[in-house]
């Protein structure tokens, strides 16, 4: 069974949307959007939901030779790439009134500088 994994990007983001949702609408809705967040990815590691790949012209930079696919989950978009032991591997999740390609740019090169390493 295929499964997920979050860079740490995406970790962050996870935990951003936690404090965020747990503040405005209590720790039961933040309990309740994270199972149901996850249950999401694991239907996309399964291939349950069809994936979008991002278009390359929309990555920077423009180099960059990653297949990067992208899935809507409520309001927010979630970034991932495939594995090689067929997992995903979450890059970032941002939510839909954010600037998503200054932020998605920002990931990309913190998930570069971190396998250059």
């Amino acid at each position: 069974m295929a499964g997920y994994r979050f860079f740490p990007t995406a970790d962050t983001r996870q935990n951003e949307i936690w404090e965020y949702s747990s503040s405005q609408w209590g720790e039961n809705q933040a309990k309740k959007y994270i199972r149901s967040l996850h249950h999401h990815l694991q239907r996309l590691a399964n291939k349950e939901i069809p994936w979008q790949r991002l278009p390359t012209r929309l990555l920077l930079p423009l180099d960059l030779d990653i297949g990067i696919f992208f899935s809507r989950y409520e309001k927010h978009v979630i970034f991932f790439r495939e594995l090689s032991n067929d997992d995903i591997g979450v890059i970032s999740i941002l939510h839909e009134v954010m600037q998503i390609p200054v932020h998605l740019n920002k990931d990309l090169e913190k998930l570069l500088k971190k396998e250059e390493e």
